[in-house]
């Protein structure tokens, strides 16, 4: 009754507002200014692809065009369509970072950090806060000025933050590690989206170009960020063929050791996994993360340099059973001091592979329902119970190993 009285109201509002909703499907939002909220700038995430926005080279797709329904768009996530003269159009995801409630709070906060009070004028207040206390006389941005930022710097090193300035796609002098070579306003949305959602940065830092599992990074212009369009969410192919399911199961496991140990010595721990922050390409089949906000960085090579208390200790993240979706255990202090951490295996099998996986109603895991000659032999389940819920001290190290090797095998990988 619920739903039908709310599809209800909506048809009576398409109704009663179709001159307003055939004028908002004939005009470009995308090219408004007031609709990517340039006016906030610089709080907001950047401005390199405002050209493009303002020129009228994005769309957004059919219904996406529709004000009324975002009601439904919590997340603030649009599909659009973007055309280069000589190379025709291409589907992008453009994503607000966050919740229009959430956004909000940003000003709020900004706001009180500078004035006291929850309303100000951004412009003014900005001068007043920490983001532009490290002014053009900084030479380098330091873990000291904003460790616990956020996840990405929850414990960052010299490194990391090198890497992030060096490597920051909203100025046009990219590939320098001084802070004081960005603009005073280039430098206030580089700390403010390292503050509220450093998804941006995760994805300049360590691109999709260089092999990272990670979504492209394009542009943004004010709080409207581009990135590309993958596919269809993990999700959608939680019914897929035996076969399908399989490589995309390896792939996620791969995708846990890549980002775990790497040549580069960035451990980057996933803290938030689920199925809708993977999508799966069409034509290659590749698993990408399209959801990046919640990503810890911990720098062994500081590690090991620092030494702390049981650092070359093997760290096991313990298994949590509890009656939500996707749920994690960790300690990020742990996962900070640690040099050798299965977390990113125990977040894929716990969450995504295993019996123990539960998503919109369902149980059993991306892996349910294997053939009977596969169900029958155990292997398989026995090695997701060990990787998910190990019995065995350091089990679950031994149990991913085993477990990217099976599924290489069943699924003819040759690697």
């Amino acid at each position: 009754y619920v739903k039908l009285a709310v599809l209800g109201s909506l048809a009576a509002a398409l109704v009663l507002n179709t001159h307003s909703l055939l004028a908002s499907l004939q005009r470009n939002e995308l090219s408004e200014r007031r609709f990517l909220q340039l006016n906030k700038c610089p709080a907001c995430w950047g401005t390199s692809w405002c050209r493009k926005f303002l020129n009228g080279q994005l769309r957004l797709e059919s219904w996406g065009r529709l004000r009324l329904l975002d009601f439904f768009n919590v997340k603030n996530v649009y599909f659009a369509r973007y055309g280069e003269p000589r190379e025709g159009s291409r589907r992008v995801v453009l994503k607000r970072l966050g919740s229009a409630q959430e956004l909000a709070d940003i000003d709020t906060k900004i706001c009180r950090r500078a004035t006291g009070r929850g309303r100000c004028d951004l412009l003014q207040a900005l001068p007043a806060t920490e983001f532009a206390s490290l002014n053009g006389d900084v030479r380098l941005l330091t873990p000291g000025a904003v460790e616990g930022w956020s996840d990405l710097v929850h414990c960052p090193s010299q490194r990391l933050l090198d890497r992030l300035v060096r490597r920051y796609a909203e100025t046009k002098d990219s590939g320098s590690f001084l802070l004081r070579n960005l603009k005073d306003s280039e430098r206030m949305q580089l700390l403010i989206t390292l503050a509220f959602n450093p998804e941006p940065l995760v994805l300049q830092s360590f691109p999709s170009d260089e092999g990272w599992p990670f979504a492209k990074y394009l542009g943004a212009c004010g709080r409207m960020v581009a990135v590309n369009y993958v596919g269809e969410e993990l999700w959608s192919y939680f019914n897929a063929p035996w076969e399908k399911r399989v490589d995309l199961a390896w792939q996620l496991m791969e995708i846990a050791e890549q980002l775990t140990n790497n040549d580069f010595e960035f451990a980057l721990y996933l803290l938030d996994v689920s199925f809708d922050n993977f999508a799966v390409g069409p034509r290659d089949g590749k698993v990408i993360i399209v959801d990046a906000e919640n990503v810890l960085v911990a720098d062994k090579r500081l590690i090991r340099q620092n030494k702390p208390e049981n650092w070359d200790v093997w760290y096991e993240s313990k298994f949590d059973d509890c009656d939500k979706e996707a749920c994690l255990s960790f300690s990020k202090e742990i996962l900070c001091a640690r040099v050798t951490v299965d977390h990113n295996y125990y977040a894929v099998c716990q969450n995504l592979l295993s019996r123990h996986a539960t998503w919109r109603g369902t149980s059993g895991g991306l892996l349910h329902d294997p053939p009977a000659e596969i169900a029958k032999e155990g292997r398989l389940e026995a090695l997701l119970d060990e990787c998910a819920n190990p019995k065995r001290r350091y089990g679950r190290f031994q149990a991913a190993k085993e477990l990217r090797e099976y599924l290489a095998q069943l699924s003819n990988n040759v690697r």
